[in-house]
């Protein structure tokens, strides 16, 4: 089983022997492929061979390369990450919208309960307002009690003079986390056999992550309490690497203790099985 984030910060080669992904740089390091379930390469200076590139493709390694100012950029994802994929897509194509807005609500509700639950570990009154909000809530959230409830959320952890998009080390930090949580949900998705880019709330042409954005949601608060608990000013290395531990949080679902990458699983099976049955006992919420 896969359970090995690599980072690769430096100039170097990787290359493809044996069943190892060979590192040489200003040394030479090996690691099983069949050992890594996430690399990412920080360095625009590094080099893969192809080979490499076609087995972490075929171990459904989460590679997730960055840009000049090493900030998470693109990822490489298969082409067909199941072998019944095209059933999948037909089936995908064909969810209903009253299962779209079921399921979206479940995903709102698990997200503001989940962004409460923040709020009332740190003793925040606010976590009651979250909880009106849930109480409130439509069928497809139509009255748009997830913004509502992001605004006391944001305003109660990082102070009322907080915005989204200001560039601000808190803004940054939380991007680069949100990102590394987003690759995790790309690569299970695409393994699963579904299209990342036909969302059910997400319609936006140019995301190719529409369906991605959608589910990861109820799963920010987790980037948020990392976050928020981080002493430093400036997203640097040691800030990113600790961001990167994310991948081995452990998680509670149905009161079994799992990591994160398995209970992200464990939650998009039961998503799909909802979208397909409109059943939505099956979508199942975290702890931890």
């Amino acid at each position: 089983m896969s359970f090995r984030t690599v980072v690769i910060t430096k100039r170097s080669k990787l290359e493809y022997k044996l069943g190892f992904l060979v590192c040489r740089g200003e040394e030479t390091k090996k690691v099983f492929v069949s050992e890594i379930s996430n690399l990412i390469v920080e360095s625009t200076t590094v080099s893969m061979t192809t080979a490499l590139l076609a087995e972490l493709i075929r171990n459904k390694v989460n590679v997730i390369f960055c840009d000049e100012k090493h900030n998470p950029f693109s990822q490489l994802v298969s082409l067909q990450g199941r072998y019944n994929s095209s059933g999948k897509m037909k089936k995908q194509i064909e969810w209903s919208n009253a299962a779209k807005e079921l399921v979206w609500t479940e995903i709102v509700k698990f997200k503001i309960l989940n962004q409460s639950k923040f709020l009332y570990d740190l003793g925040f009154e606010q976590y009651k307002m979250l909880e009106n909000y849930v109480d409130e809530l439509q069928p497809g959230d139509k009255t748009n009690r997830e913004g509502h409830a992001a605004k006391v959320y944001f305003d109660a952890l990082f102070g009322i003079d907080f915005k989204r998009g200001d560039k601000t080390f808190i803004n940054n930090a939380l991007n680069y986390g949100y990102s590394i949580l987003l690759s995790a949900f790309n690569r299970e998705i695409v393994a699963l056999g579904y299209n990342t880019q036909l969302g059910i709330n997400h319609k936006n042409e140019f995301n190719f992550f529409n369906l991605s954005c959608d589910l990861v949601e109820p799963f920010r608060p987790i980037v948020d309490r990392m976050v928020f608990s981080i002493e430093s000013d400036e997203l640097n290395s040691d800030v990113k690497h600790e961001l990167c531990e994310l991948f081995s949080k452990a998680i509670k679902i149905n009161g079994i203790t799992v990591t994160l990458e398995e209970g992200i699983a464990i939650y998009l099976k039961g998503v799909f099985s909802a979208l397909e049955t409109e059943d939505v006992s099956t979508v199942i919420n975290y702890e931890l």
